[in-house]
């Protein structure tokens, strides 16, 4: 990658897609196009953008610090989680084409889609069905609830475009939290998930490390900036926006 300008749009998607870590999750569906875009090889780009991304979901996590202290126990177990699952996905992006994922990955995200979209409705009748102080306070994951985030966990080390709102789902819909404590845990679990990946690519991939630099520099802000802006959101208004962020990065990877 040469020319100031070619640096420019990797500072400007390193920072947008900083933002997104934090607000609604795609932030992959940003800067992987710009890396593409400005020269890189598609899998050299997968793994600089892996690597220079990994500091925006610290920022996220300085400016998630309040609800990432309202259940640290579980939060340091969905974060272990995900660390295991990235560690598979690194694996998986070294030794599987990536037609195996581009097949089922858009209609995954549209399904994760659809049960962010219901979460409210079923944990309602789930209330109503169980009737009033009947039905205990989830705050621990179920078998079921693990196996899905150490998935989404491999799907993030793997590629991680729309792994922000499977997170988002499989918590969600397991558990009895605020949706910004569930973005917060959301948000550092996928950071760790991207950290060990990292740490892999690091060794056996080609990385660019001026595009990791760029992204790294730019992506730490956008990350602070987006969490301090998606915790003063209402939950239906960050609902809604990880759900026009899936629904797009879906069309997109279909398209």
């Amino acid at each position: 990658m040469d020319g100031l300008l070619e640096h420019v749009w990797v500072v400007l998607a390193g920072f947008g897609a900083g933002l997104l870590t934090s607000t609604v999750g795609v932030a992959s569906l940003l800067s992987f196009p710009v890396l593409l875009a400005v020269g890189l090889p598609p899998v050299v780009a997968n793994v600089s953008n892996t690597l220079g991304l990994i500091p925006a979901g610290a920022g996220g996590a300085v400016g998630y610090r309040d609800e990432l202290k309202v259940e640290p126990a579980l939060t340091v177990r969905v974060i272990a989680l995900s660390a295991v699952g990235g560690l598979l996905g690194a694996g998986l992006l070294l030794a599987l084409p990536s037609s195996v994922f581009e097949a089922v990955v858009p209609w995954l995200i549209l399904g994760t889609c659809v049960l962010v979209a219901a979460q409210p409705r079923i944990s309602a009748a789930l209330r109503a069905r169980h009737g009033p102080g009947e039905r205990p306070v989830r705050l621990r994951l179920s078998p079921v609830a693990t196996v899905f985030v150490v998935l989404t966990g491999v799907y993030g080390g793997y590629f991680g475009a729309g792994a922000g709102v499977m997170m988002i789902a499989v918590l969600a819909l397991s558990l009895d939290l605020d949706f910004g404590v569930v973005a917060g845990i959301r948000t550092t679990s996928l950071m760790a998930s991207n950290l060990v990946a990292g740490i892999v690519f690091t060794l056996v991939a080609e990385v660019d490390w001026v595009v990791v630099a760029l992204l790294a520099l730019s992506s730490v802000g956008g990350g602070y900036l987006g969490a301090r802006i998606a915790r003063r959101l209402p939950a239906t208004a960050l609902r809604a926006a990880v759900l026009v962020a899936g629904v797009v990065a879906a069309v997109t990877l279909l398209v």
